[in-house]
């Protein structure tokens, strides 16, 4: 199986060592396409506006200078040569679940994949947010592979995605899988107003994971006890209920 692997951390990220441990044990041929800088929070822009610029690190390992989603580009188009079976991208410092799925630019590496009918898997690491926490990535090394081989042996659905999402535990604390839907979370970014030294006005975003009960059967709720979160998203976003209530607003 030949897998391409990338993320939104860059090229150096340790979470990107983590991925390809990982790949190597589900695949026998492992590319990395990976940004050459930390494009967190890009979501799933292209580079239009700029030359892609491409460095060879080694065999079958190259950094882009560009999005996550530009990655994935480069790589089916022009690096690889023929697509790749698979196409996992993380694993992301930080858990993607809830309403941060659409601003991760790990998720969106694996939406692009999907545009381009190749099978993709999202993997993300939790850990505690509160300062100087370690990221425990040996436990999606430790979990993700068979994770994996299971996934691919039900099969992906077309037009879908699987997002994974692993507790901030130790592999021997993880307390199961949890098959669920994406949950919902406070808005948490914030607008930090500061002076430069001309006194004019500058702005950094900043974020705040605030809390919120998680609801029962979410990718929330199964990472805050302990269980690792596998939920598969769609590519359309229809909001089908609302159809039939929208055809009567103009049907007259």
């Amino acid at each position: 199986m030949r897998i391409l692997i990338t993320n939104d951390d860059g090229i150096l990220a340790p979470g990107l060592v983590s991925l390809e441990k990982i790949a190597r044990a589900v695949g026998s041929e492992v590319w990395i396409v990976a940004p050459e800088n930390d494009q967190s929070g890009f979501a799933h822009s292209l580079t239009l506006h700029d030359p892609l610029r491409l460095r060879e690190l080694g065999e079958r390992r190259y950094a882009v200078r560009g999005t996550p989603t530009d990655c994935v580009i480069m790589a089916v188009r022009e690096i690889m040569g023929e697509a790749p079976d698979l196409i996992l991208s993380g694993v992301n410092a930080g858990q993607n679940a809830a309403d941060d799925v659409t601003y991760s630019g790990t998720v969106a590496a694996a939406i692009e994949g999907t545009l381009l009918g190749i099978p993709s898997i999202a993997l993300s690491q939790a850990f505690d947010w509160s300062g100087g926490a370690r990221i425990p990535f040996e436990t999606a090394e430790v979990h993700a592979p068979g994770l994996i081989e299971k996934v691919l042996a039900a099969g992906i659905a077309p037009g879908t995605l699987i997002n994974v999402n692993f507790p901030n535990r130790a592999p021997d604390e993880v307390s199961g899988i949890s098959v669920c839907r994406q949950g919902s979370s406070v808005h948490g970014m914030r607008i930090d107003a500061r002076i430069d030294s001309r006194r004019k006005p500058y702005y950094w975003l900043t974020y705040s994971r605030a809390f919120k009960e998680p609801d029962v059967g979410t990718d929330t709720h199964a990472l805050e006890s302990g269980h690792i979160s596998v939920t598969p998203l769609k590519l359309d976003m229809t909001f089908t209920e609302g159809l039939a209530d929208l055809e009567k607003v103009f049907a007259s």
